[in-house]
């Protein structure tokens, strides 16, 4: 089954996840490469592409996993939360319906 990880930063996380980067995408990159990425990506501060320094104010990762309790585990294992980017995690199964 498919869940929704949606994680909300802390203000100013530009640096943190700056720095944090390169894990965190590795980690995607191995969901992807395994099948299991739907899709993943940061939210923009702005309506813009290309926020600037204006940064990021959370992330949304759609992958699969086989239980809830799984993906929160890999959740609370993101490079992410150990720097302390993410002020809040939440995790929730998600019904892919279209397209």
């Amino acid at each position: 089954m498919y869940y929704a990880i949606l994680s909300d930063d802390v203000s100013d996380s530009l640096s943190l996840r700056k720095s944090a980067r390169p894990q965190h995408l590795a980690r995607l990159e191995q969901l992807r490469d395994e099948g299991r990425l739907l899709v993943a990506g940061p939210h923009p501060a702005i309506d813009s592409e290309d926020p600037g320094p204006n940064g990021f104010t959370g992330s949304l990762v759609i992958a699969e996993f086989d239980s809830l309790e799984a993906a929160q585990t890999w959740a609370d294992a993101d490079p992410f939360v150990a720097a302390g980017v993410y002020e809040q995690v939440r995790v929730k199964p998600f019904k892919k319906v279209l397209p």
